[in-house]
This record gives structure tokens, sequence and C-alpha cells, in this order.
């Protein structure tokens, strides 16, 4: 009796005549007998239009930025809040409406000039500034111990001024603060790599 041989079963071939290659699912790398998929990159959106700012802001950004230590910005705060004294004294005759006006900018400018790492002391330096510079307009005399009742009598009645140039710079240094924490968050967002993927193994070929 005659045997038949027995052959392995090949994969169909097309009509031209090549062997159809597996197919493998889009963007993945074939190693071996697995597929490894590539993270795809993230398509960059759609260009938002940007609102024009308000007069104020790019009135703002035109002014010299620079960035004060926590120290720097203190004694900045301080010295010019002295020479306003000393002019309000001059010029005005110790005017508390002169003299509180002037410190709301000086509180601003210290807050939006202090650098990141030290926004906590802008709150902290404004208040000594006006300290410092309410010593010309308060009129103390009768030496050490009447100078400080006349500094602390001012300081109690230019209290509203006091208050409202900290709550300036309070508020501008939160704003900064959540800025710089928001910006931190889209950079980590940005530069984290991608989700792994686990290996897909490729399909055997059908045998027919």
């Amino acid at each position: 009796m005659e045997q038949h041989r027995t052959r392995k079963p090949q994969p169909r071939r097309p009509a031209g005549g090549r062997p159809q290659a597996p197919l493998t699912p889009p963007g993945a790398m074939v190693e071996g007998a697995e597929v490894y998929r590539v993270a795809a990159r993230p398509r960059p959106g759609r260009p938002r239009l940007e609102r024009p700012a308000p007069p104020v802001v790019v009135a703002l950004r035109r002014l010299p930025s620079p960035r004060l230590t926590g120290l720097g910005a203190g004694l900045f705060a301080s010295a010019v809040m002295l020479v306003i004294g000393f002019l309000d004294w001059l010029l005005f005759d110790g005017s508390p409406l002169v003299f509180g006006l002037l410190f709301l900018p000086v509180s601003a400018l210290t807050a939006l000039w202090v650098r990141t790492a030290d926004l906590v002391t802008a709150p902290i330096s404004v208040p000594i500034a006006f300290a410092v510079g309410v010593v010309p307009i308060s009129g103390g005399t009768g030496g050490v111990g009447g100078q400080a009742m006349a500094l602390v009598t001012a300081l109690a009645v230019h209290a509203g001024w006091l208050y409202g140039g900290t709550l300036v710079a309070g508020v501008i240094a939160s704003v900064r603060k959540v800025r710089d924490m928001g910006r931190r968050q889209r950079i980590a967002a940005l530069g984290s790599p991608g989700s792994p993927v686990r290996p897909v193994r490729r399909p055997a070929p059908e045998r027919g």
C-alpha cells in the first residue's frame, strides 16, 4: 500500500504570487514575535484666538520688570517711602492723603518686582516700609520717647492706608503665586512621557 505524504499547510498567497505579510496594528514596532505599540505624539490643537489685553495690562507690561530678592524688595520699598515722606513734609506739610495715595503704587510695585521664590515677603515688607516713611510726617518732638509716641499715633491714624497697601501687595502676590503654580503644572504635563502600553501579541496565521 502506498502511503500518502502529509504536507504542512502553508499560508495562502494572493493573486500576485507574493506572500501576504501579517497585519500589524498601526503605529507598532515588530520585534521577534511581539508587537510593541509606539505612543503617538499629541497633535497640536487648533490655534486659539487671543483676545486683546486691556490698556491697563498693556501699560503695566511696558514697565521695567526687575526681579528683587525679599530683602531687596523690602529695602526698595523702605527707601522709596522714606523719600516720599520727606517730600510730603517739605512740599505738602505732611499731608496724609498724599502719603497714602503714593503708598499704594509703591506696594503694588514691590509685589510685582519681587522674585517668585520670595513672594511671601511682599505683604511683610510693605508695612515696614510704611512705618519707615511715616517718620518724617509724624511730627514727634521731645526725644526718643516723643518720637516713638508720635510714630505710634501716626500709624494708628493712617491705619486705613496701611491696610489698603498691604492688601494690594497680598492680592498681587497671591495672583502671581497661582499663575506660577499653573505654569509649572502645564510644563510638568507636557514633559511627562505617555502612559506605557502593554505589548500586543501578534496573532498566529490561520492554517487552512
